[in-house]
């Protein structure tokens, strides 16, 4: 493994552990040059899975794509790094459990608008209204109404 900071190729494994989700290994190694310290993971690597986007173009799976829409949903919101982690790898676990080669993109969608009304409803309604493409401000406003009976539900 070359080292981040200086390239150099010989690095050492000084401690390796499953990583939260027991899918991976974390693996903390040192360079032998530098002395610097960094941390990798080690996965299973998969057959690649298929995305069908909504024009019916077929991409492959990136797991960036989700993490980038989750994070614009939850930005200044009193969301951690851990919990947004936490919700991208369930959605990531869901949707390999699946084990379909082709899934279509809006139940990537579906899967992360439902972890994220349970997370937070901000981030939700603002994830929401880009996926669903809300077209005039009454569909906006449906979906506004949906999660505000879903919240007084929540306080009962």
């Amino acid at each position: 493994m070359k080292c981040p900071f200086c390239s150099h190729e010989n690095t050492r494994v000084i401690d390796s552990r499953p990583a939260e989700d027991n899918n991976s290994i974390r693996r903390r190694r040192v360079c032998d040059e530098c002395g610097k310290r960094f941390t990798t993971y080690e996965k299973v690597e998969t057959i690649p899975l298929i995305i069908i986007k909504k024009d019916d173009n077929r991409e492959a799976y990136d797991r960036s794509k989700i993490e980038a829409g989750v994070l614009r949903a939850c930005h200044k919101r009193p969301i951690s790094a851990s919990q947004i982690t936490q919700l991208i790898n369930a959605v990531e676990t869901e949707i390999f459990n699946m084990e379909e080669k082709e899934i279509p993109s809006r139940v990537i969608g579906e899967l992360v608008m439902n972890k994220l009304k349970d997370l937070e409803a901000v981030a939700y309604v603002r994830f929401a209204s880009v996926y669903r493409e809300f077209k005039d401000i009454n569909t906006f406003m449906e979906e506004l109404k949906d999660v505000l009976s879903t919240e007084e539900i929540k306080k009962k």
